[in-house]
């Protein structure tokens, strides 16, 4: 397993919202970030830097995932997105670095 970096929680805070039946923003982080760790306590549909819907990425419940940040040059906020799957949750999120 790869050791990821957390970046300064001055620039680069933790974020957390609860999920529901509409999906929830966390965010805006700046660019600068490669990548975005994200975990809920209930399944959920994540999505980077758009709005979660059904056909977003699922996570399980309770295991960290990784993400890719937005890159290509883009200097513009992001954020991540979250929508529950069957029960709502807690959805947390940290933006990362890989090295």
């Amino acid at each position: 397993m790869e050791l990821l970096r957390p970046l300064a929680d001055s620039n680069y805070p933790a974020a957390s919202a609860t999920t529901g039946a509409t999906a929830v923003t966390l965010g805006p982080w700046p660019a600068g970030a490669q990548g975005v760790m994200v975990w809920c306590t209930e399944d959920a549909y994540i999505s980077v830097n758009g709005t979660a819907t059904s056909a977003s990425t699922p996570i399980p419940n309770n295991v960290p995932i990784p993400f890719y940040a937005p890159q290509t040059g883009n200097s513009a906020p992001w954020t991540v997105s979250a929508l529950q799957i069957s029960a709502a949750g807690t959805v947390y999120a940290k933006p990362i670095n890989i090295r």
